[in-house]
């Protein structure tokens, strides 16, 4: 485990809290808020959404039990507290006379009812932290279209191209990344373990014009820029769903000095650029008139856990770090699908100017992350893997990450609308797809893009960002 050493503020020099001024202290996220109205009314839906996912351990069942427990108890407190501030009063009145034999039983009598609220108040803390521990593991519920099962159940929405095929054999990227010199796993190793990479020359450059080409043309879509950071409490991401499956290990990298700290105040590095650009948002209430808010973020990725040795990890497939522009957006209940449908078009435009030979795919319920309520993969034809490679993945996780963190918008009076209240607080829906993920993109582009002499030619578009060049080719040929 990685540790990130923190030093009070206290500590600083002077100048330095002359320039930088004070930390803002670590704020805990609200309590999320969770519809147990809705798990107790809709138990047989859940449950079957759950099994339909293979989550063994979640059980709503006896989620919906502890919330009939907590709401009992909430009512034996609030009696006891009403009955605590009759006693009071009639205290208050006696005046003088509150050291009179009647006084000295009604103090008596506070005393018990004060000593019995403490326990039940006490008892109630446990129960709650009980209850949303195991309600948090709830997943989000599946759109009904959205295929059932494992894996091999996806649906192939649309293929983009056809899959290369030559007289010769086709490289895969290792062999065409080490002979035009572009990457170095070896050095990498040396320097901080297997999965991690160099990457050099026009392989740089690669990434560069890369990032450069998907903020732009996300950009252009009305998307705003954002550089995110990459590091994040870990409730935030846990609050953005993710959290390991059952039985499998965590893919968080935590960073912290202290491990008895609660997640209010526990580090992690990013997975993803979603998380931050979720937890943006979080806490605030957004105009209904600023809706949809689209933006685009770049950050660094961190995988804790790169897999097995073989194909599917060989070389740049499955790393522990790489960059990727994320697209993220808040919108109105209502306009969510069609907000997913618009970004698998952006993307689907990106891969399509590329020139690269893909395919998309409707994800079946096993491969939806919690937050996810419905699921398109994009996977890039890979020769050297002879077969396809996962590039995009693109998600309505509706409110499940608003409710977590906050999110609000304010619904405007409208005549249009029965169902809203003017000036009504909902939950925004929130959306995001990868728009290029640096590493699988740069195997895709070398892979498709080979030529028979080992060269690779740059894609039309993204000679713009490399400084006009066309061809990639061993250095002094």
């Amino acid at each position: 485990m990685f540790r990130l050493q923190r030093k009070s503020p206290t500590a600083l020099p002077a100048i330095a809290r002359r320039w930088f001024g004070n930390t803002t202290p670590a704020r805990a996220l609200p309590k999320p808020s969770l519809n147990f109205k809705h798990f107790r009314d809709n138990l047989e839906h859940i449950e079957k959404n759950i099994v339909s996912r293979n989550l063994r351990s979640v059980n709503v069942r006896q989620v919906v039990n502890l919330y009939d427990k907590f709401c009992d108890l909430t009512q034996e407190i609030n009696h006891l507290r009403s009955q605590r501030n009759d006693k009071v009063k009639e205290i208050g009145k006696l005046g003088k006379e509150a050291k009179t034999k009647a006084g000295q039983v009604l103090l008596e009598a506070a005393k018990v009812i004060k000593e019995a609220l403490k326990e039940k108040e006490t008892s109630f803390e446990e129960l709650e932290k009980q209850l949303y521990k195991l309600a948090l593991s709830i997943p989000n519920d599946t759109h009904p279209e959205a295929p059932v099962g494992e894996e091999k159940n996806a649906k192939v929405v649309k293929v983009v191209g056809e899959p290369r095929k030559e007289d010769w054999k086709l490289k895969d990227h290792v062999e065409l990344a080490r002979s035009l010199d572009l990457i170095d796993l070896e050095a990498a190793a040396e320097v901080t373990g297997s999965s991690w990479y160099y990457l050099k020359n026009a392989g740089a450059l690669l990434e560069i014009g890369l990032i450069q080409y998907a903020m732009a043309k996300a950009m252009s879509k009305g998307f705003t820029p954002v550089i995110t950071p990459d590091v994040v409490k870990l409730d935030v991401a846990h609050c953005c769903g993710y959290q390991p499956r059952d039985n499998e290990a965590t893919q968080i990298y935590s960073l912290n000095s202290d491990e008895t700290a609660d997640s209010t105040h526990q580090l992690c590095l990013t997975g993803t650029a979603e998380i931050p650009l979720a937890g943006l948002m979080s806490n605030k209430i957004i105009p209904e008139e600023k809706l949809p808010v689209k933006l685009v973020g770049f950050g660094r990725a961190f995988r804790a856990e790169a897999g097995a040795r073989g194909a599917d990890t060989k070389g740049l497939y499955r790393v522990h770090q790489f960059s990727k522009v994320e697209l993220f957006t808040f919108a109105k209940p209502e306009d969510s699908n069609r907000m997913l449908e618009e970004i698998r078009a952006l993307e689907e435009e990106i891969f399509t100017d590329l020139g690269l030979c893909f395919r998309i795919l409707d994800m079946p319920t096993e491969e939806l992350g919690a937050s996810a309520y419905r699921k398109y993969d994009m996977e890039a034809w890979m020769p050297g893997r002879n077969g396809w490679g996962e590039i995009s993945s693109t998600s309505n996780c509706t409110d499940y990450q608003s409710r977590r963190l906050n999110i609000r918008y304010r619904s405007e009076a409208s005549s249009n609308s029965k169902s809203k209240k003017p000036n009504a607080l909902e939950f925004v829906h929130t959306l995001n797809g990868t728009a290029c993920a640096i590493p699988r993109m740069i195997i895709s582009i070398l892979e498709q893009y080979q030529t028979e002499e080992g060269h690779v030619v740059v894609p039309k578009v993204l000679r713009p960002f490399l400084g006009g060049l066309e061809v990639i080719k061993p250095q002094g040929a």
